[in-house]
């Protein structure tokens, strides 16, 4: 309402200023052609004139019209045509978000050649046949839309890459990523295919020089990163131990280490492990006594105690740890065994046996029934031997074993098994299996029997 009052104001105001200007300019307007004139007055020739402009204004856009009509209609019917593919478009993309791939697909795929952004209808219906299986279609229209598009190789190859990642097809996806990764260095998207594609191919090498990377644009929680980093190491150090390549590659993995990572026992143990197999025994010793000075742990101690160095010396570092750790029987454990290598045979049999007071274990009931064997006590080593086995039993896990009643064994075995098994090897506990034995066997041989006479007493 304000609006229009607004309107009816202003138009009185311009209808009195326009009066007032009529009656202030009275000029005429005068037209000779010819013999003929023509005169009227200055406002009314002016309304004339405006009113001829605009005649001969909308006469000549009607006459481009009709003389170019089919571009004109081309126009036309590209607009239209470029409405239908965006509602189609956005049709497909829904039905991509619902799991409609079918339908996501055609919809897309109609779309594209009319669509503004056939890249994207492109990928999207790639994707979607993707997911119904059908790949060389998919791999179709990732070429399409590559074509589509000037400078659209990266979207598609991360597109294609990770549909090859889908697809378990991991070396194939690596190159594509690779090439990519020369290209743009740095890309977020790259490099996050590039951590799955290197964890899937076990490219561990690959792997440990993309973490930093990885940490530098924040793409990876440190937790993560931590994890990832030690697996890679740790597969790193234990295939180069495994393959006896030369021990400087591991060295050098050990040196390329983050030093938040050399302080992890599992490594310190496999790397120790590693200069062993590499006859780098004098640089594990000082790795694992240099690592139990920074923090204590059994299994560093454990893996001291197996070194093949300068016996004497170990010995007496081991005992230096022992006024501080009296108790420990990981640490006794080793003393037993170091004094072995000195030949201390008493005071070997003293560290174990203070071993197994702490904390009682088949390992050290093992080492003391050796030592009690060849020391000629035999009675000792049974009574050791005994203790180991039953130490070790409660440490297997819980499974089914065979029953003592052996009958019920042989009523539960097949023929056929039966037949098998005094071919078999040991049975549980490491003593040998038989199959049959005692009344069982007298038992199943004479039902046997019984079975036979029956048999040939049948009627033909």
């Amino acid at each position: 309402m304000r609006k229009l009052i607004l309107i009816v104001v202003l138009g009185l105001a311009l209808g009195a200023l326009f009066g007032q200007l009529m009656m202030s300019v009275p000029g005429y307007w005068l037209v000779r052609v010819g013999d003929t004139s023509f005169q009227t007055s200055f406002w009314f020739g002016l309304v004339i004139l405006l009113a001829g402009f605009l005649v001969l204004h909308f006469a000549l856009r009607l006459l481009v019209r009709l003389v170019h009509p089919v571009s004109n209609f081309k126009v036309w019917n590209g607009r239209a045509r470029n409405r239908n593919a965006m509602k189609r478009t956005v049709r497909g993309l829904v039905a991509l978000a619902e799991g409609r791939w079918k339908k996501a697909e055609k919809s897309l795929v109609k779309a594209a050649d009319d669509s503004s952004t056939p890249l994207v209808n492109y990928l999207s219906a790639a994707l979607a046949a993707h997911y119904q299986g059908r790949f060389d279609q998919a791999d179709t229209l990732l070429k399409r839309a590559h074509l589509s598009t000037e400078g659209a190789d990266t979207a598609v190859g991360l597109m294609q890459a990770q549909l090859l990642l889908d697809r378990q097809q991991y070396e194939e996806a690596l190159a594509i990523l690779t090439r990519l990764d020369r290209q743009l260095p740095n890309h977020p998207q790259v490099l996050k295919q590039l951590k799955q594609a290197y964890l899937s191919v076990s490219d561990w090498d690959g792997l440990r020089r993309l973490m930093p990377r990885l940490g530098a644009q924040q793409l990876i929680s440190r937790e993560e990163r931590d994890q990832l980093e030690q697996r890679a190491y740790r597969e790193l150090i234990v295939r180069e131990a495994r393959e006896g390549t030369d021990i400087e590659q591991v060295r050098g993995l050990w040196a390329d280490m983050p030093d938040h990572l050399r302080g992890n026992i599992e490594l310190i143990v496999l790397y120790a492990e590693a200069l062993v197999r590499g006859g780098q025994e004098p640089i594990a010793e000082r790795l694992l006594r240099h690592s139990l000075k920074e923090g204590w742990d059994s299994r560093l101690v454990l893996r001291y105690g197996l070194l093949d160095v300068d016996a004497a010396r170990q010995l007496v570092t081991a005992e230096k740890w022992l006024q501080e750790r009296p108790n420990d029987p990981d640490l006794l454990l080793t003393l037993g065994r170091l004094s072995l290598r000195n030949a201390y045979w008493g005071k070997a049999q003293e560290y174990f046996e203070a071993s197994q007071r702490q904390r009682p274990s088949g390992v050290v009931c093992a080492e003391l029934a050796r030592l009690y064997a060849n020391l000629g006590e035999h009675n000792k080593s049974q009574l050791f031997y005994r203790q180991s086995v039953e130490l070790l039993d409660k440490s297997l896990p819980s499974l089914p074993q065979p029953r003592e009643d052996k009958d019920v064994l042989a009523e539960k075995t097949p023929s056929h098994a039966r037949s098998k098994g005094k071919d078999d090897g040991k049975a549980a506990g490491g003593q040998p299996q038989e199959a049959k034995s005692g009344a069982a066997a007298e038992k199943v041989s004479a039902a046997e029997k019984t079975e036979k006479k029956a048999d040939e007493k049948k009627p033909a």
